[in-house]
């Protein structure tokens, strides 16, 4: 049979893949709006389209790709790869990268609408980065790949899912249990338990519809419809402004690197997930096609890269073929083009969704144990450590700031914050050096310390003090620990030699350790824990 570029099964796929991508469009428009203040202007007129559009290019080219593989082998049963806004890369762009950013140079200028422009324009950047990453990994990433272990990977990720994307919507969950929980029942039927609703319903729009039915029956959503954000509004190139922010993107520099080489390995392993349900598709242009499209994000204004989605194989199993992929990218592009986000996010309150959120993050959380060897368990649960860390960092200097604007009210609060918040915390028996530290660069930490633990776990020391000599590398030159104080928030210090020395010190003879291994002791097959 030919394959056809829609069929039924793909409606069910486009409710689907819509329903994911319309969440991360929630999140998009409640972050950028409650947390880092953009005015509709920028919000709906310089990112939701650039986003859209990068939707579009992805999921038309997905959809090319699978309509070609079909006809070279004969078949009608070829599923286009899934593909959408990448969750992970969302948050910690956010919080990691443009919240700081806009928190000093709120704290240097006075001025809130400089430092939302900087917070934008630091993402675009960082945007374009993980874009670049991708583009030129994807024909070096097979031969990368071999030599990293996957619970370094995984880990990293778990522990970045773990806290930054899982643990605010947890919050969310118990400040309005009746949403939340009810919410998060649905989901644990469908994504855990297996439970199919009657009809072909998919799971996740009854847990949506659900949620905002007790959104506006409780009271978490009210107020007239919002038109103000409606009318056609084009992508236009923003290359200035990607210009103007390099001088605030340096101290991110680690984020970025080490957030693109996630986005790239993830890909792949998702290409690796279609091949295994049948759809062998080639892994330079796939990849290479991804890393375009977060480049058209960034040259029009979204700070958000987009994936190759986990799920093919359960979207191929609901009859999805080429059309839920197309149509997808066509009813994004509408949907942000016109500002309809903007009536969306007034219907469906984000906290309608959290437990669809919730889910991605324990996913993850779930696939750093599950899909590694159980030997590695412990390099996991090391990896999961300086995602905790940064997490925490992020929420003391919240506290820290809420206190200090408490006290001496918001125009003071940055002069109070540095040096002598940090020493009044040290006495108070809170390690904030250490705290900071792990935060800064944090992302590598994790890979280099779960890496070298699997290492050790398999005998393979030198390969262990490989890894240490690497976070040395890295700490000395500033891309790990070191850390300083600005206006409002802690960032990398700037590039340069010697900047991590102590910590650079500290991998290095953890490296001789470990390369001493095999002469100073003997090993031994470990004893089986109870």
């Amino acid at each position: 049979m030919r394959a056809r570029w829609f069929v039924r099964g793909d409606l069910d796929g486009f409710f689907g893949l819509a329903l994911d991508n319309l969440i991360q469009l929630l999140l998009i428009v409640s972050l950028c709006r409650g947390l880092l203040g953009f005015d509709d202007a920028l919000l709906f007129g310089r990112v939701l389209p650039a986003v859209g559009l990068s939707l579009l290019v992805g999921n038309l080219f997905y959809a090319w790709q699978g309509m070609r593989l079909a006809r070279r082998e004969g078949r009608s049963d070829v599923c286009a790869l899934p593909y959408g806004i990448n969750t992970v890369s969302l948050f910690i762009y956010v919080f990691l990268v443009m919240l700081p950013v806009k928190l000093d140079v709120l704290a240097q200028t006075n001025d809130a609408k400089l430092a939302t422009e900087a917070a934008w324009q630091a993402g675009i950047v960082a945007c374009l980065g993980s874009g670049l990453i991708e583009l030129l990994g994807a024909f070096v990433v097979d031969r990368v790949r071999r030599h990293v272990p996957r619970a370094a990977l995984l880990s990293t990720l778990a522990g970045i899912a773990l806290t930054f994307i899982s643990l605010d919507f947890l919050f969310r969950t118990y400040a309005a249990p009746l949403v939340g929980l009810a919410t998060f029942a649905v989901v644990c039927l469908v994504y855990f338990g297996g439970v199919r609703f009657k009809g072909g319903i998919p799971g996740g729009l009854v847990a949506v519809a659900l949620g905002t039915a007790l959104c506006w029956v409780t009271g978490l959503a009210s107020g007239a419809m919002p038109t103000g954000t409606m009318g056609l509004r084009l992508p236009l190139p923003v290359l200035g402004d990607l210009f103007s922010s390099l001088d605030y993107i340096e101290p991110y520099f680690s984020v970025i690197f080490a957030m693109g080489l996630f986005n790239l390995f993830g890909s792949l392993q998702n290409l690796d997930s279609a091949e295994a349900a049948g759809d062998r598709y080639p892994t330079h242009p796939s990849l290479a096609a991804n890393g375009v499209g977060t480049l058209v994000a960034a040259a029009f204004g979204s700070c958000f890269p987009t994936t190759i989605y986990i799920g093919h194989p359960g979207w191929k199993g609901l009859g999805a073929r080429l059309g839920y992929s197309w149509l997808n990218g066509a009813f994004m592009t509408v949907v942000c083009l016109t500002g309809t986000v903007g009536v969306i996010a007034w219907a469906v309150p984000i906290e309608a969704g959290m437990a669809i959120v919730l889910w991605i993050a324990i996913v993850i959380t779930a696939q750093a144990f599950q899909a590694t060897p159980r030997a590695h368990a412990p390099a996991v649960v090391v990896g999961l450590m300086p995602g905790v860390a940064a997490w925490g960092a992020l929420m003391l200097k919240a506290g820290a700031r809420s206190a200090l604007k408490l006290e001496s009210g918001v125009q003071a609060a940055s002069t109070k914050f540095g040096p002598g918040l940090g020493t009044v915390l040290s006495e108070d028996k809170v390690h904030v050096s250490g705290v900071f530290s792990l935060a800064e660069g944090g992302i590598f930490t994790a890979m280099l310390l779960a890496a070298a633990v699997v290492g050790v776990i398999e005998r393979r020391f030198r390969l262990a003090a490989a890894w240490c000599f690497a976070g040395a590398v890295l700490s000395w030159f500033g891309l790990m620990h070191g850390w300083q104080w600005t206006g409002a928030d802690t960032a990398l210090d700037d590039l340069g030699w010697g900047v991590a020395s102590e910590a650079a010190l500290g991998y290095a003879v953890m490296g001789l350790v470990f390369l001493l291994a095999p002469v100073v002791g003997r090993t031994e097959k470990a004893e089986p824990h109870a």
